[in-house]
């Protein structure tokens, strides 16, 4: 087995159910086991019945046994207190088509997704997934268990991208007010009129956690394009001759105005915000799932 995921980032293992669940499973096991290293925790450590001590947690839910093997404090919790909902929402638009070193952003999304999944799978949370776009909107309900599991790798798989983001889409389709749930958005951000943000700006509410990741190629950050280039716009097809020596100081101007409002805006709500480019390692996801994941437990 590859000891590298990004050697299995191939179409045709990446396109397949059992790919998928293998690169999955090779993330994750991977971060797992140097997160045991790391911390220098005994085995039989299992992450979703223990959290770390903090300050003003009841001290009869010290597990004892866990501090004389690890010399560090942890808190013993019950399966129905550790239990959550997983929902992810994929932006499905044209815009994730683009791909750099012939990976887009749309197959990146479907390993990061996959190995985020077999994650809160691998802990009993129940998994939901939302896919989107102005002519479809794919939903499976959030629920615990290898064959719907596979059914969401199947569904991650099987998605059409197509389309833009749809105007005016209201938040109580993607989730119930009163659920404890934690919520992953990717998308890259490619709006007209503020529809994505405004759809997240929905979703927050006192009993969730909503984490962001803004997919991003890097090219699409850098501008390290040469000579003169036709620009297509992948949702509408406009295309747009562009001089790159002349056109990148103002590219890059704008795009970062663009970025740093959005993360502003984003966190003043109290959302998470993550950016993650095609070449990125996605343990990075991963620890940001299990910080945001004890928020919630």
């Amino acid at each position: 087995m590859p000891t590298d995921y990004k050697e299995l980032l191939k179409p045709e293992v990446i396109n397949s159910v059992s790919g998928l669940s293998l690169i999955a499973r090779v993330v994750v096991e991977g971060y797992l086991s140097g997160l045991n290293r790391s911390r220098r925790v005994g085995a039989g450590l299992e992450f979703s019945q223990y959290r770390g001590y903090e300050p003003g947690d009841d001290l009869r839910l010290l597990d004892w046994k866990m501090l004389a093997r690890s010399g560090r404090y942890y808190i013993k919790q019950s399966e129905l207190d550790t239990h959550i909902n997983v929902k992810f929402i994929i932006d499905n638009s044209n815009s994730m088509l683009h791909q750099e070193d012939e990976l887009s952003k749309a197959a990146y999304a479907n390993v990061l997704v996959a190995c985020l999944a077999h994650l809160a799978h691998s802990q009993g949370d129940a998994v939901g997934l939302h896919i989107i776009n102005n002519k479809k909107i794919e939903t499976i309900q959030p629920a615990i268990g290898k064959q719907h599991f596979n059914r969401f790798l199947y569904q991650l798989i099987e998605r059409e991208v197509s389309g833009t983001w749809p105007q005016n889409l209201t938040s109580e389709k993607l989730h119930h007010r009163n659920d404890k749930e934690l919520l992953f958005f990717i998308t890259d951000f490619y709006e007209n009129s503020e529809e994505i943000t405004k759809t997240i700006q929905q979703l927050k509410t006192t009993r969730n956690e909503v984490i962001v990741i803004h997919l991003m190629g890097n090219s699409e950050l850098a501008f390290n394009y040469e000579g003169q280039i036709i620009f297509e716009d992948l949702e509408n097809r406009n295309k747009i001759k562009v001089n790159t020596k002349d056109g990148k100081k103002e590219y890059l101007k704008h795009l970062t105005a663009h970025m740093s409002a959005i993360k502003e805006l984003l966190l003043r709500k109290n959302i998470g915000y993550e950016l993650i480019t095609l070449e990125s390692d996605v343990a990075e996801a991963l620890q940001l799932f299990l910080k945001k994941r004890r928020n919630l437990v």
